[in-house]
């Protein structure tokens, strides 16, 4: 399922360092966007849940997503960064991950396992001093 989250984003400009000439200290080319995950209409209450755990890292303390882009020189392209990475980050985290079921190992395996081992054991073997041979 994906969810595009565009009518949601408020978008914020500011100055960006970096590349940009003499562009850079008078053009507002980094973008920073936040999604506010709690007051959101598009999504249900159970998927505000799963955001809100797994992106812990990235929501700021009054509850919005928030996604920073000042790469490019153009705040255009800055924009649809943000957007892109927005959508990237909720569609990502509201996938739900396979349960892993815990498995036996084969016959096969174990056997494996266990003539691995005594071959390790015969190269150890090698490595003695020849005085510990005599007994």
């Amino acid at each position: 399922m994906m969810i595009n989250v565009l009518k949601e984003i408020a978008f914020k400009t500011a100055g960006s360092g970096g590349k940009g000439g003499q562009n850079v200290n008078k053009v507002e080319t980094m973008v920073e966007g936040r999604f506010h995950v709690e007051t959101s209409g598009i999504l249900n209450e159970d998927q505000k849940k799963v955001l809100l755990e797994k992106l812990a890292n990235k929501i700021t303390a009054d509850g919005s997503l928030l996604v920073k882009s000042s790469t490019d020189r153009s705040q255009l392209a800055n924009k649809e960064n943000v957007i892109r990475k927005i959508n990237q980050l909720i569609n990502h985290a509201l996938i739900k991950r396979k349960k892993r079921k815990p498995t036996n190992p084969t016959k096969a395996s174990k056997a494996k396992r266990i003539k691995i081992k005594k071959e390790k054991g015969i190269i150890k073997l090698g490595r003695k001093k020849i005085s510990d041979y005599e007994a």
